[in-house]
């Protein structure tokens, strides 16, 4: 029950909120331009990480107020107040845009690994990976390689799901199939509230999915897809990383399959063309797919149903190996 009331809480939140910040946006001027780069043609509002961020940390506090047993944990704060760094970068980074003008990847990089370090703090991170069949404490991970190990897995799905952020509707939809997937990941393990964070993700996902399917009337922006791959990281790692054997490592890469499939390919494919691996282009899976006579709904519609795909494969491995 309290599972469905985070969702609820959520959605409701979200949906309500984004009308509002989308006016907001608008009246300041805080829209994503049409460049020749990008694929819609007039300007969309550019706040709805805002919403997204403030609706994850609202439900949250709701459904623990409203169901006790589920107390605020660390991990809790640790998306908390890693994710208002990374929003708050990713909205810098969105002001620069509406600008007109580019804002250097350094420093967000390295405010995305700030960001990592406090869910780190908070106790969020990898622990050991044990190999299967034995019973000695073997581990594939040592201790000492815990903490780097989770900051390049947070950074990396932080910076995927942006990447992903190109056509409408895409980010947020992957972003909700891969929630569920973590969410059912954190039933079977037991893990109560882990399962409510990605029931919460859920809820907001879908309820900003309501806004930004094609045609978009309001876009993430980076703040909104870093904050969504920040959270999906952090959830993973408290989830389905949990005390994983050698076998379920794959759960967490198969459920952000699609995110994690297209930034290899377009990294891949910048490396042969000798070109930097940060330069936005218009060569991810999405921009091809649309190349070959797909549309912005098939193209999107194909890759949720990757994306469900990709989900299915962790939760049958995740079954296999226990």
């Amino acid at each position: 029950m309290a599972y469905l009331l985070a969702f609820a809480a959520a959605f409701a939140i979200v949906h309500a909120m984004v009308p509002g910040i989308r006016r907001l946006a608008l009246r300041w001027r805080f829209v994503d331009v049409p460049t020749q780069r990008k694929i819609h043609k007039e300007p969309v509002p550019l706040m709805g990480g805002v919403a997204l961020y403030l609706g994850f940390l609202s439900a949250a506090f709701l459904t623990a107020f409203w169901s006790p047993q589920f107390n605020m944990t660390p991990d809790f704060w640790g998306i908390a107040l890693g994710g208002l760094v990374i929003a708050g970068t990713g909205l810098l980074d969105d002001w620069y845009k509406t600008r007109g003008k580019e804002f250097s990847p350094w420093p967000k990089l390295i405010m995305q690994f700030v960001a990592a370090g406090i869910l780190v703090a908070f106790g969020v991170q990898i622990k050991w990976v044990t190999l299967p069949f034995t019973e000695q404490g073997m581990y594939l991970l040592p201790d000492w390689l815990s903490v780097p190990a989770t900051l390049l897995w947070v950074v990396a799905i932080t910076n995927m799901i942006n990447f992903l952020d190109g056509v409408d509707g895409l980010a947020a939809g992957i972003s909700a199939i891969s929630s569920t997937t973590l969410f059912f990941v954190a039933l079977l393990k037991g893990q109560e509230a882990t399962a409510l964070y990605a029931a919460v993700m859920i809820g907001v996902t879908l309820a900003f999915l309501r806004h930004n399917f094609h045609p978009a009337k309001i876009f993430m922006g980076d703040a909104g897809a870093m904050f969504l791959g920040f959270a999906l990281a952090a959830i993973s790692v408290d989830g389905a990383f949990k005390s994983a054997t050698l076998v379920s490592v794959l759960v967490p890469v198969l459920a952000l399959g699609v995110p994690i499939f297209d930034t290899v390919y377009v990294i891949l494919r910048r490396l042969k063309e000798n070109r930097p691996i940060y330069a936005a282009d218009k060569g991810h899976t999405f921009h091809l797919l649309m190349r070959s006579g797909m549309n912005q709904i098939q193209t999107v519609a194909f890759l949720y149903l990757l994306g469900i795909c990709f989900s299915l494969a962790s939760i049958v491995v995740l079954l296999a190996a226990r």
